[in-house]
């Protein structure tokens, strides 16, 4: 199979990639009849298998070793603006949120919200709700009642207030008819018959190894996308800088071994994407902002709601002097700032619907807002930052000679995958 004339850049972009996505060239030429090696007895044409390890940033990787002797190639990627229900959405469609409407996970929505019922629950002691265990517990009823397909976290959204709130991830990205918005990778497979797998978020990381493994040796799958989210669990506890994170990698090195070794099994041509979502910065700075808006002669829920999420805030006002107050405090809020909106349309994140909030406030790399709605206890590190900002940088390694150049943002991911699933279904059903 030859290879298309594409030259692959180590090094960083020179700035983000805010427009649509580009329309990317096949890494591969001729995939006519007859095209790609002659496939031995019992083993297919090509697999194409992509693993996403999530949080694994440039910044992590780029003076690491890993994966060179099975990816040597590797290239810098912008992230999108937002959490890993933005990234993973962006990634699976190729599309930017502002395209596929999944960004932030709550959002003020009183008439739709499905959490009614849960506001009883505000008076039980805060020592209680406050608990993670009983959050887990009342996640997992929640999700299941809900009939919730996707990720699903109550965090720490408050009880008394939690009837004002709807989640915007009901259905899994990860499957067909899984974006608010759009299609997504799987969509297309499921279209083009093509046989295929895809990492199970109920299952842990070895399970879905070892799922994978197996059906791989049955020689019957054309397309792979695996899930890994160990590493972003692991890097919000100790941060970018313990050793535990190299030890991770390695580990994660060995498993991705025995995935070639048994793809090659059963595949003449296994061509093999590792990437990330978003990296990961230590956070040194606390900033109590919930505090400071509290303290203004206004009251939730009747002048304004807000989601204080862990590097944002997202507000919507209700009346004119809740707006003039909060804004002018945020503005004395040396830690962060507020977004204009030319900013959040380069960044596709502008949504002339206000959906996701009227004003967002975005803090410095580095500052952790605690307590929000996601916690009130601080954790070592965490991504949502700007785009621009160093550990906001994804990664992108793979086994084939070139990667094109205009691959330049996570998004640009799910182009790839699509064009490597149709010359899959190509290539192994000639």
């Amino acid at each position: 199979m030859k290879s298309a004339t594409v030259t692959l850049s180590t090094e960083p972009s020179a700035a983000p990639t805010t427009a649509g996505s580009p329309t990317l060239q096949h890494c591969t030429r001729n995939a006519s009849p007859g095209a790609g090696p002659v496939p031995r007895p019992g083993r297919k044409p090509v697999l194409g298998l992509f693993v996403m390890i999530d949080a694994m940033g440039w910044e992590i990787l780029k003076n690491d070793s890993f994966g060179q002797d099975f990816a040597p190639k590797r290239k810098r990627l912008d992230s999108v603006f937002g959490y890993s229900s933005t990234c993973v959405p962006s990634i699976v469609s190729g599309h930017w949120p502002d395209e596929h409407r999944n960004w932030c996970y709550f959002v003020h929505d009183p008439k739709n919200s499905p959490f009614r019922a849960l506001r009883s629950l505000r008076w039980l002691p805060k020592a209680l709700t406050s608990r993670r265990i009983f959050r887990r517990w009342l996640t997992k009823w929640v999700k299941n009642r809900l009939n919730f397909r996707g990720y699903f976290d109550l965090y720490n959204i408050p009880f008394h207030h939690i009837h004002n709130y709807d989640f915007t991830e009901k259905k899994s990205p990860l499957q067909p008819a899984g974006m608010n918005r759009g299609g997504n990778i799987f969509d297309l497979l499921v279209a083009q018959k093509t046989p295929y797998f895809v990492s199970d978020p109920a299952q842990t990381e070895e399970q879905n190894r070892d799922e994978l493994i197996a059906q791989l040796g049955e020689g019957n799958l054309d397309f792979a996308f695996l899930y890994w989210p160990g590493l972003d669990g692991l890097l919000h506890r100790v941060g970018n800088d313990s050793p535990e994170i190299p030890a991770k990698l390695r580990t994660y090195e060995q498993w991705l071994q025995q995935l070639l070794t048994a793809a090659r099994e059963k595949y003449e041509d296994v061509q093999l994407y590792v990437f990330s979502d978003h990296g990961m910065a230590n956070c040194d700075v606390h900033l109590n902002l919930m505090a400071r808006i509290e303290a203004l002669p206004l009251t939730m829920a009747v002048d304004y709601a807000v989601v204080y999420d862990s590097t944002m805030a997202r507000f919507w006002f209700f009346n004119s002097r809740a707006r003039d107050l909060i804004t002018a405090e945020l503005g004395r809020v040396p830690e962060g700032r507020i977004l204009p909106d030319d900013e959040l349309e380069r960044m596709r994140t502008l949504f002339p619907d206000r959906y996701f909030g009227e004003v967002i406030f975005l803090v410095q790399e580095g500052v952790l807002i605690v307590p929000s709605h996601m916690g009130e206890r601080p954790i070592r590190a965490m991504h949502g930052y700007h785009p621009n900002d160093k550990h906001s940088y994804a990664t992108l390694l793979t086994n084939q000679p070139e990667i094109p150049g205009e691959l330049t943002a996570i998004p640009h991911i799910g182009d790839l995958m699509k064009r490597t699933a149709l010359l899959v279904k190509e290539r192994n059903t000639q």
